[in-house]
């Protein structure tokens, strides 16, 4: 069973005692403490609860939750939700604005989930004292987790290790430093916990619990955060002699149910095809193709799709298939991107737009556009519906093999276009994580677990962890062990100067452009690039923005400042608690 059916257990219990702003709030109520702990089968609803916050990121249809990767580079929010949602991305957003307090009590509430048991589970009476142990450790890595992210944001934050009365959380923030060093404290503890065990097996009914595994995976996070890489180094090693390994099928078929529980998975949030407990992404990343009609809440950046190398690892060029592409206008070259057979309507429109038609070839248009992505990374083609590649649907009722064309013209037979949305525009829909045919018909959730730490993170950590302490020759082995899986030529193979690696600067970039290529989607890449401090020239870089896959926009992002490289603490906060400092730049 998975541990996910036991969140819905707790749902009842934790409607009692949920708190619903961090500082207006009775963090936890008496029935939590006088009450849940005063047996094991209640005080165990109380430990799923605080696993049930983990779904927040990934069960909600909702467009207002956030998608972290769409704060990064890989990923650009769909035109009609931007100036919505992701204002931030634009340098209008205020302090008061929603997003600020929402994921602030969001993390928060882990936190104080966290708290209680910690505080009270010793007090359950018929508990064993090594249960009490391992759950005490459970959710000290659950606390640090969302003080994880809490710091990544906002770059010290108050800490709070129990819960108080509504009138005392009246803490000022702590340093930056000091949150991290929490966070290291917190994994340690569970790391040494005899009851934690290394990993779980796959179908083990405890499957989806914290590893030791997954407590040394976070506590290298937060090395590499302070920059003490050797310690990272020493912890991220320590990951794969826990029993965590590369999976050695396909990237492909690595997110899939059958593959959810593969030793690659160092902690997952686990789903169930039902409202609220299942994985939202193919809802929200699907196409209207998809079983459910997918909100195409999401598409992947052009930038990022061009920078996927050759298979052989050349770098990809449009002019190597289309020469002269790279010195046209974007409307000009809209051209090679066009369906076979067009109309004359559809060759006027065109024309009107700026394409340059006399390029146009009327039956090997598509044939020369799919070359282009025909020998690349396969991550691509795992990742992205490239055009005039096809994605198997189901919203029809049946699974009907749609291709992406341009222009569109109808998703119904006899044309069977890809359809998502806006189709006045060429974009790169999402491939990972979306439902496959009539694979899943719950609308908008399936069972497919999502990764929060996979072990090829862990690798490519291991990689710049080592690349940083200046051994690039030893980090090109482990960044090989990822690219080996994916199928792209290895980094230093002899004869091969596309992959050709000799600096620390060479190889930090390569180790950089590894990850977004493995781990897009799974939104953990907008964390790295704040890290990097990279995050404000990749995202905001001059023209960026959704585009058009030929390039031209369909909108542009709009640099709001150096202040925006760490959130403004919520002004609601601020007013009500006077110890608390905002953050330079949102006063």
């Amino acid at each position: 069973m998975k541990i996910s059916n036991i969140y819905m257990m707790a749902a009842g219990c934790l409607l009692m005692v949920s708190c619903n702003d961090f500082l207006d709030r009775y963090p936890y109520s008496e029935n939590s403490s006088e009450t849940m702990f005063t047996s094991a089968t209640l005080a165990e609803s109380v430990v799923s609860g605080v696993y049930s916050n983990l779904l927040y990121d990934y069960n909600s249809t909702d467009r207002t939750v956030l998608n972290w990767d769409s704060f990064s580079s890989v990923m650009d929010p769909q035109e009609g939700i931007v100036n919505l949602d992701y204002n931030y991305l634009f340098g209008t957003v205020q302090p008061n604005n929603g997003m600020f307090t929402t994921y602030w009590k969001r993390f928060y509430e882990g936190v104080n989930r966290a708290n209680d048991v910690i505080e009270h589970i010793n007090e359950v009476p018929d508990m064993s004292d090594e249960l009490k142990s391992q759950r005490t450790a459970e959710c000290k890595f659950l606390r640090a987790y969302h003080y994880f992210r809490l710091n990544v944001f906002w770059r010290g934050v108050p800490y709070y290790e129990r819960n108080l009365a509504p009138d005392e959380y009246t803490k000022g923030r702590e340093t930056e430093e000091t949150i991290w060093n929490y966070i290291i404290k917190d994994c340690t503890d569970c790391i040494d916990c005899p009851a934690i065990p290394d990993k779980y097996a796959a179908g083990n009914s405890d499957y989806g619990r914290v590893t030791r595994g997954a407590a040394y995976a976070l506590r290298g996070k937060a090395y590499m955060w302070l920059k003490q890489y050797d310690l990272a180094e020493a912890d991220f090693r320590k990951v794969g002699e826990c029993g965590y390994e590369l999976y050695d099928g396909s990237y492909a078929s690595l997110f899939t149910e059958t593959n959810e529980q593969c030793a690659e998975m160092v902690f997952s949030v686990q789903m169930v095809e039902e409202s609220g407990q299942g994985n939202a992404f193919s809802n929200n990343y699907g196409n209207y193709c998809t079983t459910g009609y997918g909100k195409y809440q999401h598409y992947l950046n052009v930038s990022f799709i061009d920078s996927f190398e050759e298979a052989d690892g050349t770098p990809f060029s449009w002019d190597n298939y289309l020469p002269g592409y790279s010195s046209m206008s974007p409307e000009a070259r809209s051209v090679f991107f066009l369906r076979n057979g067009m109309t004359d309507a559809e060759i006027n429109t065109m024309t009107t737009y700026g394409a340059d038609m006399s390029q146009y070839d009327a039956t090997g248009n598509e044939a020369r556009i799919q070359a282009a992505y025909a020998n690349r990374d396969p991550r691509l083609a795992a990742i992205a519906i490239t055009p005039y590649s096809t994605y198997e649907g189901g919203a029809s009722g049946t699974a009907v093999l749609y291709t992406s064309r341009y222009p569109y013209r109808d998703w119904q037979a006899p044309s069977l276009d890809l359809r998502y949305g806006n189709n006045q525009y060429l974009l790169y829909p999402i491939r990972k994580f979306v439902t496959v045919g009539r694979e899943y018909t719950n609308i908008g959730f399936n069972p497919v677990d999502v990764p929060i730490i996979r072990y090829a993170d862990v690798l490519l950590s291991l990689a710049e962890a080592i690349n940083e302490q200046g051994r690039w020759q030893e980090a090109v082995t482990y960044v090989n062990k990822v690219r080996g899986r994916a199928g792209v030529a290895l980094l230093n193979t002899p004869g091969n100067d596309a992959v050709s690696v000799s600096s620390v600067e060479d190889m930090r970039v390569r180790i950089r452009n590894e990850k977004k290529w493995e781990l897009a989607c799974e939104e953990q890449l907008y964390c790295e690039e704040l890290r990097w401090g990279t995050w404000d020239e990749d995202k905001f870089a001059t023209g960026n923005g959704l585009q058009n896959v030929w390039g031209s926009p369909v909108y542009t992002y709009i640099w709001g400042g150096d202040a925006y490289l760490k959130w403004a603490i919520p002004q609601s906060e601020v007013e009500k608690n006077t110890n608390i400092k905002q953050n330079e730049g949102w006063n």
